[in-house]
């Protein structure tokens, strides 16, 4: 409880992958979460189911998160925000609700968390007291955005020398969804969110320090079309295929941080789950043969650490 991991971090931004998964079950990838430490402060992108727990897990208090800011309203990127809003107010005395920026969608979003957890706020409250649990500081606060339009963006938060930029990408049919660009100190993070391949994405990410991309293997996911076939689940198997149109491929992800001369390229959002030895190297199967940079693939803990005034990327395995 006496550890500080963002205090006895060099200035810079830093980044811990707090969920590098989809929304399929995998042992050592939770549901979409990324938090970034900029100077002294922590925010999220996406807070996928197992969100806070894991925040824990890597050494980070949910009360100090500032701020979560939302790619789309995919369940698998929002479902751990409940819980994550009430350890971030229970556990740190919070006076104002937790700050979400998103794209249009986003106050339906809030408004419905906060309705379903206003009688837990209540029974807080009431069993603790005002001057530990505040009634004031429970829930969310929304900063809703219109998602920019391709080859725009949009400056959606400014603090301390941290520059959050929101850029439209191509989900469809979700729409909107957005990619966040994050600024500070002279060192540069872009996340993707889900998206297939994006020229508008690359755009942003040119000549970025680290890019966070989502990727889905084809292969992979044929596999598990054809053994949903087998066992006769119809609807596991057309969804295996819907997949592919808005996602994209590992070699896809290789070929735009490759045109976007991108430093470090990050695997996260990775699908399918990958239970089993040998999987990954089919995941990564050409991407060498086509981006020349660092790559990592992606797994809850996986970190980096962008010092300030320096061009190194430190990566930390958990």
């Amino acid at each position: 409880m006496r550890s500080d991991p963002i205090g006895d971090l060099p200035d810079g931004l830093h980044l811990t992958l707090c969920g590098a998964g989809g929304p399929l079950p995998d042992p050592v990838r939770s549901a979409p979460c990324v938090a970034i430490v900029a100077g002294r402060s922590l925010y999220l992108v996406d807070a996928g189911s197992g969100a806070a727990r894991n925040l824990i897990r890597v050494g980070f208090q949910p009360f100090r998160v500032e701020a979560v800011f939302l790619t789309h309203f995919h369940s698998d990127h929002i479902d751990g925000l409940g819980e994550l809003g009430m350890l971030r107010w229970t556990g740190g005395r919070q006076r104002l609700p937790l700050p979400v920026y998103a794209a249009e969608g986003l106050r339906e979003v809030t408004q419905g968390l906060n309705q379903a957890y206003r009688l837990d706020a209540v029974y807080r409250t009431g069993h603790h007291g005002p001057e530990i649990v505040p009634p004031t500081g429970a829930g969310f606060r929304a900063f809703e955005f219109e998602a920019p339009a391709a080859g725009e963006s949009t400056v959606v938060f400014e603090k301390d020398g941290l520059r959050v930029t929101m850029f439209r990408v191509d989900h469809a049919p979700v729409v909107p969804a957005v990619g966040y660009r994050f600024d500070y100190q002279g060192r540069s993070i872009v996340i993707s969110g889900d998206t297939k391949k994006s020229a508008n994405l690359a755009r942003f990410a040119t000549g970025v320090d680290l890019l966070v991309h989502e990727a889905l293997a084809p292969e992979l996911m044929g596999l598990i079309r054809d053994a949903a076939e087998v066992v006769g689940n119809e609807a596991l198997s057309k969804i295996a295929v819907d997949v592919l149109d808005y996602h994209t491929s590992p070699i896809e992800v290789a070929e735009l941080a490759e045109s976007a001369g991108v430093g470090h390229l990050l695997y996260y959002h990775v699908l399918p789950p990958m239970p089993i030895p040998g999987l990954a190297s089919v995941f990564l199967d050409g991407v060498k043969d086509v981006y020349g940079g660092p790559i990592t693939l992606g797994r809850d803990g996986t970190s980096f650490s962008l010092p300030a005034g320096r061009e190194e990327i430190l990566e930390i395995r958990r």
